[in-house]
């Protein structure tokens, strides 16, 4: 399928906009009304807590339960982030990860059933991040990414259990790592494809690997690297607030010179 340019915006009608959070809310949604700049998604959706106070037209809110921790949230975005979605593909942004080229789409990002950010290769010694149940080592996860309906919904239709990994003496519950490596023979026993490295270097960037230089991805997260030119909507945050101290400092001293 080639998806249409519509007023200088691409189509995207079988994909939904969806973050999902309850904190650093105001930032999430700038970093979804961002994305949508260039592109037309078949919805948006914003799960959170409590429906915020001059939620966008364009940002539909659906409710959920208060994610008070990041466990919380990982859990979520395995068991019911699907419940959520209307069309068949769901695109996760976050406050610190968006798409800023939409120029940069590629048809075959709908060929997977997960495409994210590139991940690094293992550090010398670890013998157990980014790696499937038989060793063999992910190269593609990330949270920031596109999901199909079908990969959404599985986990919970299928009953799998919610299982960490143990690395550096700790237990892991990571939900990109989950699906991208604790359950990955089991999706793909199931049909489903996880994109490979030499398309997600073209799709997101998080680490800047050796494979990723050169690169302008579609999207990203973490502003490392190449990716510290993206707006960083926590910073313009930081900078109001900076004015705001700043026009109220002078007006105490515009009192205090007329007396």
């Amino acid at each position: 399928m080639t998806h249409k340019i519509v007023n200088g915006k691409l189509q995207l009608p079988e994909v939904t906009l969806v973050a999902m959070t309850s904190v650093n809310v105001k930032e999430t949604i700038k970093a979804m009304l961002y994305s949508m700049k260039g592109i037309d998604f078949g919805d948006a959706v914003l799960i959170t807590d409590k429906k915020p106070f001059g939620l966008p037209k364009s940002i539909r809110y659906s409710h959920t339960s208060k994610l008070d921790n990041i466990d919380a949230f990982n859990y979520k975005m395995v068991y019911e982030l699907g419940d959520h979605i209307n069309t068949d593909f769901a695109m996760i942004v976050h406050a610190d990860g968006y798409i800023v080229h939409p120029e940069m789409w590629r048809e075959e990002f709908l060929d997977y059933d997960y495409i994210g950010s590139p991940w690094p290769m293992p550090k010398d010694g670890d013998t157990t991040t980014y790696r499937d149940v038989n060793g063999n080592i992910c190269r593609v996860g990330n949270s920031v990414g596109i999901r199909s309906k079908r990969l959404m919904d599985y986990p919970k239709k299928a009953g799998i259990p919610w299982e960490g990994e143990e690395a550096y003496g700790k237990m892991w519950f990571h939900e990109d790592g989950f699906i991208c490596c604790k359950i990955k023979h089991i999706l793909e026993k199931e049909g489903m494809k996880i994109a490979p490295l030499e398309v997600a270097v073209y799709f997101g960037h998080e680490h800047m690997i050796p494979e990723v230089q050169g690169i302008t991805p579609f999207c990203f997260h973490k502003w490392d690297g190449t990716n510290s030119v993206y707006p960083n909507f926590f910073n313009e945050g930081l900078w109001n607030k900076a004015n705001k101290g700043l026009r109220r400092l002078h007006g105490k001293l515009h009192k205090a010179i007329r007396g």
